[in-house]
């Protein structure tokens, strides 16, 4: 992206947890942006950014993690909190200010100053690795001691989703949350995982006056996102 929050962004995605593959892409990409333009350094503090937060490194490295076993069990904000104190923040799912709908958390680094990048990336990888470790710990507990509650959690939201007429944003990143949940631990299997991220993208405000190609009022929006939802669900 060109002259957005700095004058250059380049940013690259990868599905699962390949952080370090996508910073070795990112960093190909900088090298040969770099043979043909001058950047502005200096030998102290590093890249000097149009945004003053991103000053040093420049980099901003993030893993999006679904942990719905985590905030069920009401842990989440001990282990944010914990994530925090790091180096660390916490946004929701489209970034800073936005709201951790659906129980996904995008965690990414704080500090672009006074670490190198690989210390940036080796540190997001390794708290990861221990935020997933608990999240499996969390889901394992859960399905041990509470395991009818989470089956009937999961199959109301799959039921909800099949046949409501109506349904807002924030329910329908909730429930999809619960589906994807319910198919991480085999209780569902006859829904796609590729089906849910689709959805998770579809179902949002823009994505559907886009589609229905005219502007729609909160109601109608409400309605062709639960009526999206069943067509992808094979409920018409």
């Amino acid at each position: 992206m060109i002259n957005e929050e700095d004058h250059l962004r380049i940013q690259c995605l990868c599905p699962g947890f390949q952080i370090k593959e996508v910073w070795d892409l990112a960093n190909q990409i900088d090298d040969i942006f770099e043979t043909q333009m001058d950047y502005g350094y200096d030998e102290k503090r590093g890249y000097l950014t149009s945004c003053p937060t991103n000053v040093g490194t420049g980099i901003r490295a993030s893993v999006m993690m679904h942990l719905p076993a985590l905030v069920l069990s009401q842990q989440i904000n001990r282990i944010l909190s914990a994530v925090t104190q790091v180096g660390l923040t916490v946004r929701g799912l489209y970034g800073e200010g936005s709201e951790a709908l659906g129980n996904l958390f995008q965690i990414s680094n704080q500090i672009t100053l006074g670490q190198s990048e690989e210390e940036i990336i080796d540190n997001l990888y390794s708290v990861a690795r221990q935020i997933i470790e608990h999240e499996r710990a969390a889901r394992h507990k859960l399905i041990q001691e509470s395991r009818m509650r989470i089956i009937d959690r999961v199959n109301r939201s799959y039921g909800i989703l099949s046949y409501a007429g109506i349904m807002d944003s924030k329910e329908a990143a909730q429930r999809l949350s619960d589906v994807r949940l319910g198919i991480d631990l085999d209780i569902i299997n006859n829904v796609s995982s590729d089906v849910l991220n689709e959805l998770l993208v579809m179902t949002q405000p823009g994505f559907l006056q886009q589609y229905a190609g005219e502007k729609l009022t909160p109601e109608e929006r409400d309605i062709r996102r639960a009526e999206l939802i069943r067509e992808r669900f094979g409920r018409i």
